[in-house]
């Protein structure tokens, strides 16, 4: 960053040779302010939102962000403070991230307290927290440290109103209310809340300054947060201000290295001769001579810390500054530090020994008490005790005796620490815990002293733990959570609990370590558990984790052998259910059409009274769409399923029960249906702060559903959206392998086969396919990749494996897998005969089952590789079908076709009606690729392409609403209007793609609008 103008940059007070560094921050500064002739801020930069659905949240392509809509206007966005220095604001404006690395004592903290200075001198909103060596270990420490001071001192109520549904997400973690019950946010959930808080902050309070101390020493939670945050800041009015030790960086906080953005951080040197000169003539004595400053300088090697110490040391022993007193130099700097300043501590007294290693061992923010309580000490012995270390400059001057304990440096801090006998730490760590819990200050508090102390088999230190973990993990911090119930395990804990210890554990690292899980729940479950509700707990969990991790078939015996065990009936019914659902997803189960059998008569019994019944029915409906049994019948089990509710959010069920049943809505031709169902979930996962796996898998299936309908952009919008949370969660997850799946079906269906090739191949989409069924099912989505590619053998052989999979297990509906009309058209160039046979097959099924985009789909297909005296007819009944359905994107494809067919038999009028009726529609889809062959075909019959109007809403026209509401009484809807039958069918047909139902649930989906309206 260039300087803007000439103007002297002011030293701070007790910083020397720190110009560049200083002349850094003015910079930076002056682009935040609006000082410097930089290019203005973007017309888009994130603001705050309230987490609502349904919409689509806005993904970057670089982590972490919540969403980004528009920022307010100059006019709508509240002014931030004005400038003090009286210099006019300018509109160019721009954030970005300072940094800072150098080694201790090299004058990082008070660097940091000048810009902080600057920044408030300039009407700037400072927030600041600092790392602590002790507080590593406390999730949010940092974090807590920079919001709660905005925050704390509103009501709950006004909470609520100022941060909407992110209160309920970010307040545990921020201190500022108890968890509630129920499901914890993800740590993405979490970590987009914190996004939205400080951005909010940003916005509403600019320019904001963010002032990072000691950032290696940060926990991890707030360390990570901050670091994914930081590419943000150059996005908003906001500078943020790093320093740390570069050797002491954790892994989690590179962004700061500048290895991303390419802007290295500032270094700070050792001062040099001169500087520290001038130092000791400003701290000790301008008469100080030559000869003694250069001794000082050799002694301090430049360390601004230790040469600001050393100086006043040599002030207060009244040390001449000569080259004479010079010779003591040696020894006043060697009591400054390690063993030097171990030494001048013991002679101040034991009492006060005691109170400063009471307060290494609490860190930061102490309070006299406290660290009274912990050393043993009375009111009056802390005060005096304090007294001599402040004058001995190992703790900081305070205002007041009420006021927190600090340390002059966190070197003094570490030293201090690092002194204790080993044994002696150990004790006064678990004194500490004590006392912290006896002060009210909680198990989280306490619960990382306890990681320092000898395990002894101590109850009250394993309900400590517990409760730390409990909170810590409602919190959003697993990791933390983690490590408090190892440590509670290593207690150890009594007999009769440890295996509910170990089923927290394994809890606590679901989302991060499904294969530690698993081995913790199967510990868990190897000891003797006498609370059944806890056994079928772990139970529960442990066949969850196993089906995620795609070891179905491990799960589902897991669930068969407990329930034949149990002595309860619900639960039984509970495993039975859980059993069904993953042997639903296995592609390798055995027994699955005596499975569907039990399924159907166990569901024809149960009236739907609870969570686990309803379950089951939705089973049921799923089972039934697969088998391709009458859409009816699906579709009456789905509602039945949905009339008690069924929940999306629900940690100990997962979601995949609710999500088959508003799929089965999906290929029975409901997709409006579906899609509310979806909406709804999708509302629910942001509520709960799910915002990584859960959220990709909504907007994925949410994009899907939008593909059926034939709604390509949209659809687009959202996969890519579930790819990037997938993303954001890590490489190679099911999450990202359903993304891509339907992102490839999407491309392809807008006519980008390159680029579906190249995702494909970006995230190596193909073999081993995964063992749990998909859906859409990957297989055949990669095997519709090379068909497009035209590796047609390849993608032949690959669906003749789909089929081998699939048949013998009964699933045999085409709107779920239409595996065969993909092979009818690869075996068609070499096979005709039998591509025919297998289009007509899929035909079958699809009438079987009875939906009509699937019919009409099969039957286009069965016309491509039919004979060309027999493609009109069969068009023309997709067409007919297709008609029916809300399956917009279809329909197109079947008009395109008939339009193409009549005009090879020469009836030029029916194909020109057909081909601009298909252009439009493929253009209303955004299927480019179609949309291209609709003109050439156009061409070939000597027509001119029609000006193409904008894709209306989807708001019935008066006349669309009018045949639905007569078609829906059974009345004739051509006589009453006044028009021919076609005209009506293509009303009724727009009426069903815009409401997203076919004929039966045209009265379900107009009620629906109504209500909306």
């Amino acid at each position: 960053m260039a300087r803007q103008d000439d103007r002297p940059t002011r030293q701070g007070f007790g910083l020397f040779e720190r110009e560049a560094a200083l002349g850094a921050a003015e910079d930076a500064l002056d682009l935040l302010t609006g000082l410097a002739g930089e290019p203005p801020w973007p017309d888009r930069v994130p603001a705050p939102r309230e987490a609502t659905s349904p919409h689509l949240v806005v993904v970057p392509d670089r982590p972490p962000t919540a969403g980004r809509p528009d920022r307010p206007s100059a006019a709508e966005r509240p002014a931030g403070p004005a400038d003090t220095t009286g210099r006019p604001r300018t509109a160019a404006r721009r954030g970005g991230v300072l940094a800072y690395a150098a080694p201790a004592g090299l004058g990082k903290t008070t660097l940091l307290a000048e810009i902080r200075r600057r920044a408030a001198a300039r009407g700037c909103t400072v927030l600041s927290a600092r790392g602590g060596d002790q507080e590593q270990r406390v999730a949010f420490h940092v974090a807590r440290q920079l919001l709660q001071p905005q925050l704390a001192h509103a009501s709950d109520a006004e909470l609520r109103e100022r941060l909407g549904s992110w209160y309920d997400i970010v307040g545990p973690a921020l201190g500022l209310r108890a968890a509630a019950a129920g499901s914890p946010p993800d740590p993405q959930g979490l970590r987009d809340g914190l996004d939205w808080v400080l951005t909010h902050l940003a916005v509403r309070r600019d320019p904001l300054v963010v002032v990072l101390d000691d950032v290696h020493w940060a926990d991890p939670e707030s360390l990570g947060w901050l670091a994914a945050f930081a590419p943000r800041a150059e996005e908003l009015p906001m500078l943020l201000v790093a320093a740390y030790r570069p050797d002491e960086l954790p892994e989690e906080g590179k962004e700061f290295t500048g290895q991303r953005s390419g802007r290295r951080p500032h270094g700070l040197a050792p001062l040099t001769s001169a500087a520290v000169a001038r130092l000791v003539r400003d701290r000790v004595g301008s008469h100080a001579d030559d000869a003694f400053c250069r001794d000082f300088w050799t002694v301090t090697s430049g360390n601004p810390f230790e040469a600001a110490e050393l100086a006043a040391k040599v002030r207060d022993r009244g040390l001449e500054p000569t080259a004479r007193g010079a010779r003591h130099l040696r020894d006043l700097a060697a009591a400054l530090k390690g063993s030097g300043l171990v030494t001048r501590l013991e002679r101040l007294g034991a009492a006060t020994v005691r109170l400063a290693w009471a307060c290494a061992v609490l860190g930061t923010e102490i309070s006299p008490q406290l660290a009274g309580a912990v050393a043993g000490l009375g009111d009056e012995a802390v005060a005096d005790s304090a007294a001599r270390l402040r004058e001995a400059r190992v703790l900081a001057e305070a205002e007041g005796p009420d006021e927190p304990l600090e340390f002059v440096h966190p070197l003094i801090a570490t030293t201090v620490y690092r002194s204790i006998p080993a044994a002696t730490r150990v004790a006064l760590h678990g004194q500490a815990a004590w006392c912290v819990v006896d002060a009210g200050l909680g198990p989280t508090t306490a619960a990382r002293h306890l990681l320092e102390t000898h395990p002894e088999g101590d109850p009250w230190v394993v309900h400590q733990l517990r409760a730390a973990a409990g909170e810590n993990l409602r919190a959003g911090a697993p990791d933390a959570a983690r490590r408090f119930l190892a440590r509670a395990l290593r207690e150890p804990p009594a007999a009769d609990d440890r295996a509910a210890v170990l089923y927290e554990l394994g809890c606590s690292s679901l989302l991060t370590e499904p294969a530690t899980t698993v081995n913790h729940l199967r510990a868990a479950l190897e000891e003797p558990v006498a609370d059944l509700a806890l056994r079928h707990g772990i139970v529960y969990r442990l066949s969850q984790v196993l089906a995620h991790s795609d070891r179905l078939v491990e799960a589902s015996e897991l669930l068969g052998r407990e329930a034949r065990q149990t002595t309860d009936a619900r639960s039984r019914l509970r495993m039975q259910a859980d059993k069904f659902m993953w042997d639903a997803f296995r592609a390798d189960e055995p027994e699955s059409p005596a499975r569907s059998r039990r399924l159907a008569a166990l569901a024809d019994r149960l009236t739907g009274r609870d969570l686990t019944e309803r379950y089951v029915i939705g089973l049921r409906a799923w089972d039934a769409t697969l088998r391709a049994e009458p859409s009816a019948v699906a579709l009456r089990h789905a509602e039945r399923a949905l009339e008690g509710g069924l929940s999306w959010a629900d940690e100990s069920r997962g979601f995949e029960v609710p999500v088959i049943t508003a799929l089965t809505f999906l290929y029975a031709d409901r997709p409006g249906r579906a899609e509310e169902l979806f909406a709804a979930g999708t509302a629910e996962f942001e509520r709960q702060g799910w915002r990584g796996a859960h959220l990709s898998f909504a907007y994925t299936l949410l994009g899907y559903i939008r593909f059926r309908r034939g709604r390509l952009v949209e659809a687009e919008d959202f996969v890519r959206a579930g790819l990037r949370l997938a993303e954001r969660v890590g490489p190679r997850t099911p999450a990202q392998w359903y993304a891509v799946g339907v992102l490839i079906e999407v491309l392809l269906a807008r006519g980008r086969t390159e680029e579906a090739a190249r995702i494909a191949r970006d995230h190596d989409f193909g073999e081993p396919f995964p063992a749990a069924v998909t859906f859409p099912d990957s297989q055949t989505v990669h095997a519709e990749l090379l068909l497009a590619r035209g590796r047609t053998e390849e993608a032949a052989a690959e669906l003749a494996a789909v089929g081998r999979r699939l048949d013998p297990r009964g699933m045999r509906n085409p709107a779920w897998c239409p595996w065969q009309l993909h092979l009818a058209l690869a075996e068609a160039a070499t096979t005709p005969d039998r591509a025919r046979r297998t289009a007509e097959d899929a035909v079958a099924r699809a009438r079987q089952y009875g939906a009509p985009s699937a019919i009409g789909q099969a039957l286009r297909v069965t016309a491509e590789v039919s004979e060309p005296a027999a493609r009109v007819k069969l068009l023309e009944e997709s067409v007919d079908w297709l008609d029916r359905s809300p399956a917009a994107y279809e329909l197109a494809r079947s008009l395109v076709a008939l339009g193409a067919a009549l005009r090879r038999t020469e009836r030029a009028k029916e194909a020109a009606e057909h081909l601009y009726r298909g252009l439009e529609t493929a253009q209303d889809c955004g299927a480019d690729g179609l949309v291209d062959e609709a003109r050439a075909e156009l061409g070939a019959a000597g027509l001119r392409p029609r000006a193409l109007h904008p894709a209306g809403t989807d708001a019935l026209t008066a006349r669309e609403r009018a045949a639905a509401e007569l078609t829906v009484r059974d009345r004739d809807a051509a006589a009453v209007l006044g028009i021919d039958p076609a005209a009506v069918g293509r009303l009724l047909s727009s009426v069903y793609r815009k409401l997203g139902t076919d004929r039966p649930g045209l009265a379900q989906a107009l009620r629906k609008a109504g209500e909306q309206g």
